[in-house]
């Protein structure tokens, strides 16, 4: 198993670990609105190393200050360091590609990610609602077809995040304007006091990926993603 593979399916977990090692609380629980940050910088490419070298650097400054009253409660108060490791990493190493998810044995065992899948098909059928009969159907064939899907994890990975952005758009013509709008109160209470960390592009990015995450939330829906198998 190649490590980059095993990090890779493990960037979410990584991340919150380093983070609450950093912040000395290993009980602390990150807000719906870190794990949205955490997979923007999953689909933008950033790599897990300058995620964590930025979280670092983040706490670096904070503990450096002579006051350090404010405690840090969010991600998103290391946002910018991420995005200048980001790219001092991307300076250092120009025109090379981010490493790619490279064809190799899975981090996983295949009963694990049977048993997962299962579990997210058992959970949209147990919902009783037809519209999402075509994405239970797509589960249930991956599942039937599995010996085939487990020598690639990254065309799995694309086939399941591909199912999960068709049930987002069915789940988003079903809600109604006054959960839409609790959606977003929701997000400006936890963003609001670090809009002032992240550009005008990064706050959109988190806003998009924290509404579908909410979505699915109040859906009661699962995410596909094998990023969320542990």
């Amino acid at each position: 198993m190649s490590e980059f593979t095993l990090n890779y399916f493990n960037y979410f977990t990584e991340i919150e670990e380093h983070f609450q090692q950093a912040r000395g609380t290993a009980l602390f629980l990150l807000s719906p609105l870190d794990w949205a940050l955490i997979e923007t910088w999953k689909n933008a490419g950033i790599p897990l190393e300058a995620v964590l070298r930025g979280i670092d650097v983040a706490f670096e400054k904070w503990r450096a200050k002579r006051s350090r009253a404010q405690q840090v409660n969010s991600l998103a108060f290391c946002a910018q360091a991420v995005m200048v490791e980001a790219q001092r990493q991307a300076d250092l190493a120009p025109g090379q590609p981010s490493a790619s998810k490279e064809h190799s044995e899975s981090p996983f065992p295949d009963e694990e990610i049977l048993r997962y899948l299962a579990r997210n098909e058992a959970a949209i059928r147990e919902l009783g609602r037809p519209e999402f009969d075509g994405i239970i159907e797509a589960i249930h064939q991956i599942i039937t077809d599995f010996p085939t899907h487990s020598t690639d994890l990254e065309a799995l990975e694309q086939r399941l995040t591909m199912l999960e952005q068709k049930m987002v758009a069915i789940a988003r013509t079903r809600q109604s304007d006054e959960e839409s709008l609790a959606a977003r109160k929701e997000l400006e209470s936890y963003l609001k006091p670090y809009r002032g960390r992240m550009t005008a592009p990064q706050i959109a990015m988190l806003e998009a990926q924290f509404l579908e995450r909410s979505l699915l939330d109040r859906a009661g829906l699962p995410r596909l993603s094998l990023f969320y198998l542990r």
